[in-house]
């Protein structure tokens, strides 16, 4: 697939409209969108649950902070933050990882192929300030602590194999990680204002546990070609790995990280920037920056966590803003595809699709008290596009 990249976005209606955009590859432009016409319509009034979705989309509560998840004895944690899913038999599992300091680590909630819940439990436990983190190829879930010298953790959604901590992947203010079976590598975000893009290079394919970090390096423009080289130390003491090596590319406080089909695309919130990687060609473009939005308000604000679809579509979950999460359409139409109201000392994260791609999952990580113990994890439900 390929993703133009969006220059200058003319935002149309008002801040509930879809916004469309004037774009730029070469010599061709892609049409504008008109007011209310994204790829799911304009949004209805806020539900039950505060939220606004477009016609035929439905929510409910799985989870909140501090209470057992239904129909289990399982106490859901606080802040809950970056997640995925995962096939499990006829049903699905979903992962939660709880951004706190002290304690953190993550949990899941077990679903039938009805979508009843059937199960709650720990699967991580004892590790500071979780994040996001991300889906491996082979059905583990990457946890990453957002602190100084953090780790990266591997843990087993089904909470029976003991989580482990792999050192060789770094240690840093780690966000997010993406996995890329093509090229065999882990790519990982750094949540610092002059912060790096590294990926990791695995002695074997599926064994985290030996292998190479390696950070990007590129000049300072917003797009150009990339190289990787070696970091020195991956431990980061006493140098940290965002300086140790010549070169090597600034990003202002990088976010979520997903990859599809040759690209990888990050978020950076210092900036509200969305950027992807060309892996065919080692090149790197934004493939969104609202400072170059030309008139009324931007479409997308506070960048955060992201995932995508297998029609091509990323969503992008907003920390702070609107509390929306948008959707960015191949042809780089960018339109909220649902907001949470009355929530704003919250963020939304942990979006992530169920295995037959019906319902996404997604969190308010402090909900309508603006405190940790009042997280909300929600389901959406509707005709996603395919």
């Amino acid at each position: 697939m390929e993703r133009r990249t969006l220059l200058r976005a003319a935002v149309l209606g008002g801040s509930s409209a879809v916004f469309g955009g004037t774009l730029w590859r070469g010599a061709a432009y892609a049409a504008p969108a008109q007011p209310g016409t994204g790829p799911y319509g304009a949004l209805g009034a806020a539900n039950a649950n505060g939220i606004r979705l477009p016609s035929g989309f439905t929510s409910r509560v799985i989870a909140r902070s501090g209470q057992t998840v239904t129909g289990t004895s399982y106490t859901w944690h606080n802040a809950p933050d970056g997640g995925a899913c995962y096939a499990d038999g006829s049903g699905w599992i979903y992962v939660s990882n709880s951004e706190i300091n002290p304690s953190g680590g993550a949990s899941a909630v077990r679903f039938s192929s009805s979508g009843a819940i059937t199960g709650a439990y720990r699967i991580l436990s004892g590790t500071r300030q979780n994040c996001a983190g991300g889906k491996t190829p082979w059905n583990t879930w990457l946890s990453c602590e957002e602190v100084s010298l953090g780790y990266v953790y591997e843990t087993d959604p089904w909470g029976v194999n003991a989580s482990v901590r792999r050192d060789a992947m770094g240690r840093f203010k780690h966000e997010a990680a993406a996995a890329d079976p093509v090229r065999k590598v882990v790519y990982l975000t750094e949540d610092e204002t002059s912060g790096c893009l590294y990926r990791f290079v695995p002695t074997t394919w599926g064994n985290l546990s030996s292998g190479t970090l390696q950070v990007l390096v590129a000049g300072t423009a917003t797009s150009g070609s990339f190289t990787w080289a070696n970091i020195p130390d991956p431990d980061g003491s006493p140098t940290t790995t965002r300086t140790q090596v010549s070169g090597s590319k600034k990003f202002n406080g990088g976010e979520g990280c997903y990859y599809a089909d040759d690209t990888v695309w990050f978020t950076t919130k210092g900036d509200n920037r969305v950027w992807q990687l060309n892996l065919t060609n080692n090149t790197y473009e934004l493939a969104y920056d609202d400072s170059l939005v030309t008139s009324g308000t931007a479409p997308l604000t506070g960048v955060d966590n992201v995932t995508g679809t297998s029609s091509g579509d990323l969503f992008v979950a907003e920390d702070g803003g609107n509390m929306e999460i948008c959707v960015i359409t191949p042809d780089d139409v960018i339109a909220p595809f649902l907001r949470i109201d009355n929530q704003s000392g919250s963020e939304i994260t942990g979006p992530a699709f169920s295995p037959d791609g019906r319902r996404l999952y997604f969190s308010s990580q402090r909900g309508t008290s603006g405190s940790s113990s009042g997280g909300i994890t929600y389901e959406v439900t509707g005709p996603f596009r395919s």
